[in-house]
């Protein structure tokens, strides 16, 4: 669980903290250009360096640099409590050199109040597990260290923080290019954000944990009272063994199947909310951001949708869920619905708790007239 995520000069945040400690699932509010899109790229970020990516170029531009310029470095801070230890992962990027490029201006991951690694530019010292100093050595400024470094012993703090990294789910589906084909070729499990690899990521999750099936089965069912199966069906030439994804229905007698991508946009996501409830069974403190999972469903659809997510993660894991439907605010309450705003573009992004603020009346009416803020 994500306990508090701290940015600093990136886009529109400067010291801008969003405290999360004891929140399961949580609401962001938002008018647009607050920067909820711009958290979301934030996670993107911490979870690409989890599985791996390491070149700064592959992860920030020149032009992420916020308000303070590009003389100050970006910052984030992540502290989570991963199966009950807590964990503070610090990264800050600078422009140097000439010409100017990205490179690592500090770096440090503590576990249960202790140092696993620190960094300053291209020097980074190991600790061992009392803390002492282990190892000196450099690496290449450009290069991100929690991705490549390894710890002596399996498990370790260094290997847990970064599969808690890997496994964070960051979503912002776009259904007309999400395809339910795989070929059961790729391990890159992880959820692509737009959900155009959603047949492989389904594929590895049921190969890699049968359970899952079941899991999913019973989730869209409690969408979709007339669902009856997932099947993989042949397509293509042979020698590439694609499958594609096809679900049955039933009523009665009377049985019919729809390939994935004659679903409808709604049915995509309910088939995605599926998989997210599975994962969230399988994996030990996972977190969901989804911004905006009632696009594409209809109002009668939207509360019981975002009802079932949340209910998934009430005994474990994180869900944290921006939106403007009001079907879907009204399903979370004032102490986990979080409120960004800015009164212009020339200055940066606040947050607050909705019980911080004061409300007149109804939400969402407020909402549309514009009243909710400091």
């Amino acid at each position: 669980m994500i306990e508090r995520l701290y940015i600093h000069n990136f886009r529109c945040f400067e010291n801008f903290e969003l405290v999360l400690k004891e929140m399961p699932t949580a609401l962001l509010l938002g008018t647009n250009g607050s920067g909820k899109s711009s958290i979301r790229q934030v996670l993107t970020i911490l979870q690409r360096i989890g599985f791996g990516r390491s070149r700064l170029d592959q992860l920030l531009r020149p032009e992420d640099f916020g308000r303070g310029g590009k003389t100050l470095p970006i910052r984030f801070e992540i502290e989570a409590l991963i199966s009950g230890r807590p964990y503070l992962y610090t990264l800050a990027v600078e422009l140097s050199g000439d010409p100017a490029e990205l490179h690592v201006h500090e770096e440090r991951l503590i576990a249960g109040g202790e140092p696993v690694y620190s960094r300053r530019q291209a020097e980074v010292t190991q600790h061992n597990a009392g803390g002492a100093t282990e190892s000196v050595f450099l690496i290449d400024g450009k290069t991100i260290a929690l991705s490549i470094l390894q710890g002596r012993n399996e498990p370790n703090d260094l290997g847990t923080f970064k599969n808690w990294l890997a496994s964070m789910v960051v979503l912002a589906p776009i259904p007309s290019t999400m395809s339910g084909d795989s070929t059961g070729n790729e391990g890159w499990w992880q959820a692509i954000t737009d959900g155009s690899k959603f047949g492989e990521w389904f594929t590895w999750l049921i190969d890699t944990y049968p359970a899952a099936d079941s899991i999913i089965e019973q989730s869209l069912r409690n969408q979709m009272p007339d669902f009856g199966k997932i099947s993989k069906i042949p397509v293509g030439p042979s020698i590439e063994r694609t499958e594609r994804m096809s679900l049955s229905f039933r009523k009665d007698r009377a049985e019919t199947s729809i390939a994935f991508p004659d679903l409808s946009d709604g049915e995509k996501c309910f088939l995605l909310g599926a998989v997210v409830v599975a994962m969230n069974k399988v994996f030990p403190s996972l977190v969901c951001f989804w911004d905006e999972p009632d696009n594409y469903l209809s109002l009668s659809e939207v509360g019981h949708f975002i009802m079932d997510l949340r209910r998934s993660f009430s005994a474990g894991g994180q869900l944290l869920i921006t939106s403007h439907n009001p079907e879907a605010i009204r399903k979370f309450s004032d102490e986990n619905t979080l409120v960004l705003y800015r009164n212009s573009h020339l200055e940066p992004t606040q947050v607050r708790r909705l019980e911080e603020l004061s409300v007149h009346g109804d939400l969402v009416e407020a909402l549309i007239r514009g009243d909710v803020g400091p």
